[in-house]
């Protein structure tokens, strides 16, 4: 028997059974229009539905009051009767393909902005600033929460009356159910604050009125953090008790089990670990859990392989996996599971691009799945074309190969040529940065695809006219990659680039200067490695503050790592002009605001400008 299979029994929770172990969990996504689930975020779920999901959990970060703004960001809006119709058109087209479908309700208490949606004041267990929106919400009075709790209640209904399975509490990530929970975050001296028994008060309450207005007959979960890990917050001891709690008392049917809160910003990697963390890095805590209560336990949090999937479930310590972000990289892993196409299934390498484009574009995407999101425009699987074409690529990195990949699952005839004598481009070299190596399962995983599709690849071999046309093709993809830009910095031949020191071309040694005029990845990259290696470094960039398009889960690892090695961080600086002096260079500085000018003596300068097209 293969160990995977156990992920294949199915579970029975009341009158609902879900056909196998594998789920994804309620998540923002960007894709809800209005404060509705249409055609972009039902397409979104439906395919993770044919490929073979369990279930799907809908309406991540939704609204159950007005005072949760939500519409504006892009989240599902349940504080009235609007949504039951797209309910039931949405689960309609989850159901169709086998799977089941639940839908999450919660509030965002501080979390949130005020001049969004309604502009209502936002609220709170307690005064308490929100670090990473700046907010200050008003303390809930009594009748805040008597409204908060009817408000979960008619949402819960809503769910019923929209043909969902089940109804889930967001009880996590720092929202308004946690920031009772936490005693970080409730100061309260009133029956709601204080002891454990008093912050769980409003859940308790809250789950109360859900229970009377959906029904015993109707699932009812919660998500909740089992331990925030950090000083001052909810400890496992009292996660341990808030879950007896719950089952006991009969209020929930499963519990869904994260570590972390999400409270700030160093927090936010925690709660949403990527590839700086071990896969099922706090499986622990839901084991933990489990061996406590006697209702099904769903996590999530890195669980990214099926063998990992598999070994939660075979060895007791889930009843349920959630591979959310893997369905973004895959929506079929089931599927091919079933068919015996393990290898097959598009790794999600954990860089948390999906999370942090939200935050940044309000959409999530996947690194390296194209179709994720954009399911009307671009098919997870392509059919045969109607027309044979023979087709030479030019260049063998990510975009060479995806397109290889594609035209040869389309049956054409694909000749790829790579001048280097190894495919994978610039994503090579962005693996050999700390806490990056997994990048390079994107390229071994399309290195595979399109060797078993039987692409015809040329390394060593230049991409010429000569080469080109030997091939006698129907159609040329340029697919080349590009050279780094040095921003017109006068003197820029003395420095060197990033590629250059990732590659061991260049060693970084004695004190170096790293100039960021892009704001992404590649600079704070750069400075990470040297420092690593020894290099006394200072960030400069122009932004006003390093990583300043880097979303929130990534840029919070950068700023520990580069704090933690001693790198000094210098915004808002432009660097206008390197030239040497002595064994050295002098990097001259401008202050972006008052055009102050100073320099820098350093041994080597590096500059990052982006990549300019070959």
């Amino acid at each position: 028997m293969n160990p995977v299979d156990v992920l294949l029994r199915p579970l029975t929770i009341k009158t609902v059974t879900i056909r196998n172990r594998i789920m994804s969990t309620a998540h923002s996504s960007g894709f809800v229009q209005n404060g509705f689930p249409q055609e972009q975020y039902r397409l979104y779920q439906t395919e993770k539905a044919k490929g073979g999901i369990g279930m799907t959990m809908v309406a991540g970060t939704s609204s159950v009051t007005p005072d949760s703004p939500g519409r504006e960001a892009g989240h599902v809006d349940i504080s009235n009767d609007d949504i039951i119709p797209h309910f039931k058109t949405l689960a309609a087209a989850i159901k169709a393909h086998g799977a089941a479908v639940m839908a999450q309700v919660g509030h965002m208490g501080r979390r949130a902005i005020w001049d969004r949606d309604s502009w209502l004041p936002i609220i709170s267990a307690s005064t308490v600033r929100e670090p990473t929106n700046h907010s200050f919400p008003k303390e809930m009075e009594a009748w805040d929460i008597r409204r908060v709790v009817a408000g979960f209640g008619e949402a819960a209904k809503r769910c019923r009356q929209g043909d969902m399975d089940g109804v889930e509490v967001g009880g996590g990530y720092m929202h308004l159910v946690e920031q009772f929970l936490s005693p970080l975050s409730n100061r309260r001296s009133d029956a709601y604050g204080g002891s454990i028994d008093n912050r769980m008060r409003f859940a308790v309450e809250l789950l109360e009125a859900m229970r009377a207005s959906a029904g015993d007959d109707y699932i009812i979960g919660f998500r909740m953090s089992a331990d925030e890990l950090r000083k001052g917050g909810m400890t496992l001891a009292e996660g341990i008790h808030v879950a007896r709690q719950l089952s006991q008392r009969g209020l929930v049917d499963y519990l869904s089990i994260i570590g972390g809160d999400a409270q700030d910003h160093i927090s936010h990697p925690t709660a949403m670990p990527g590839m700086s963390y071990p896969v099922a890095p706090f499986l622990h805590l839901a084991s933990a859990i489990k061996a406590e209560v006697d209702v099904p336990i769903f996590h999530a949090q890195r669980i990214t392989d099926l063998n990992t999937a598999a070994r939660a479930i075979a060895d007791g310590h889930v009843d349920m996996v959630a591979m959310t972000r893997p369905h973004m990289a895959d929506p079929h892993i089931v599927k091919k599971l079933v068919e015996g196409r393990e290898d097959d299934i598009r790794p999600c390498v954990g860089a948390n691009y999906c999370i942090d484009r939200f935050y940044i574009r309000g959409q999530a995407r996947c690194l390296h799945n194209p179709a994720m999101g954009r399911e009307r425009e671009i098919p997870q699987i392509f059919s045969p074309a109607p027309v044979r074409r023979r087709i030479v690529i030019a260049g063998g990195g990510p975009g060479g190969l995806e397109t290889a990949r594609v035209a040869a699952q389309r049956g054409h005839d694909v000749v790829l040529f790579e001048k280097a004598d190894r495919l994978g481009g610039q994503v090579n070299l962005a693996a050999r940065a700390p806490r990056h190596e997994a990048l390079a399962d994107v390229i071994a995983w399309l290195e595979r695809q399109v060797r078993k599709l039987g692409v015809d690849i040329r390394l060593g071999v230049e991409a010429n006219a000569a080469n080109i046309l030997a091939e006698t093709p129907d159609v040329v993809i340029v697919a080349t990659g590009g050279t780094p830009g040095d921003a017109g910095v006068k003197g820029a031949e003395h420095a060197i680039s990033g590629w250059d020191m990732l590659s061991g071309a260049r060693e970084p040694s004695g004190t170096v200067l790293i100039y960021d005029d892009n704001g992404e990845h590649q600079a704070p990259m750069y400075a990470e490695f040297a420092a690593t290696r020894g290099a006394q470094v200072e960030f400069v960039t122009h932004d006003r503050m390093m990583g300043q398009d880097i979303g929130l889960t990534e840029a919070a690892l950068y700023r520990k790592a580069l704090y933690g090695l001693g790198v000094i961080l210098t915004p808002d600086q432009k660097l206008t002009e390197i030239y040497r002096e002595g064994n050295g260079l002098v990097a001259v500085l401008v202050n972006a605001y008052t055009d102050a000018a100073e320099e820098r003596l350093v041994d080597q300068v590096i500059i990052e400008n982006g990549t300019r097209p070959a």
